[in-house]
């Protein structure tokens, strides 16, 4: 019997976008429902009772939830595609402990570039340069985080990359003049038919959250 994949996500969000790079890398069909978050389906919170968000994959009727455990779980049903996660049990430990910091430290700083004026958006914008100088130094001189092949770090980082021009437009600033050799791994995670169709356009992702910003009263 074949596979009965579903998908509940919402576009803009990094989190459902880390997921629809993992399917795509392992060929995986699936059927991908939009939610409307402010009017969560039926469906969503039948899958998700504890904490109601999305990314929510649905395997055979059965519902997987929080995007870094969705992206292991693709990783070990399918088997046959290049794994997303090291084999080695430490570099395994690693990556996992470099998706946490970026669900951590990451999302948060970059999430108050825009939420926030004054003098607490100046402190994220220090903290958001620090985090991205931290992950340039795991980086280092490899092509991706795991060396020489994209994988679970490099998957759950770059879906941040669409909203850049949000976070860049709003806190006035450029990452590529702070962080070049970012933006050079950017540059070859675009490169992969599965990242490039599945990021959404920056201005799209801009205009969403322009609307969000006037309900704050932040416009």
């Amino acid at each position: 019997m074949a596979d009965e994949v579903v998908l509940l996500d919402f576009w803009p969000s990094m989190f459902g976008i880390r997921v629809r790079i993992a399917l795509a890398e392992k060929g995986v069909k699936y059927e991908y429902k939009e939610e409307d978050l402010k009017n969560k389906s039926p469906l969503l919170l039948q899958m998700n009772p504890v904490h109601k968000k999305i990314p929510v994959l649905i395997h055979n009727g059965r519902p997987v939830c929080e995007s870094p455990i969705i992206v292991q779980y693709i990783d070990e049903v399918w088997k046959d595609k290049a794994r997303l996660l090291p084999s080695d049990p430490y570099q395994r430990a690693q990556a996992r402990f470099w998706v946490d910091f970026i669900d951590k430290k990451m999302y948060d700083s970059s999430r108050k570039t825009w939420t926030t004026k004054g003098e607490e958006q100046e402190a994220a914008k220090k903290e958001f340069f620090e985090v991205l100088k931290t992950l340039e130094g795991q980086l280092g001189d490899k092509p991706f985080f795991g060396g020489d092949n994209f994988g679970y770090v490099d998957l759950s980082l770059i879906p941040f990359y669409c909203w850049f021009y949000t976070y860049e437009t709003c806190g006035k600033f450029s990452v590529e003049a702070e962080c070049p050799k970012f933006i050079a791994w950017v540059k070859r995670c675009l490169q992969r038919e599965t990242v490039a169709k599945a990021l959404p356009d920056g201005k799209k992702v801009f205009e969403f959250v322009s609307a969000m910003r006037t309900n704050l009263g932040l416009e």
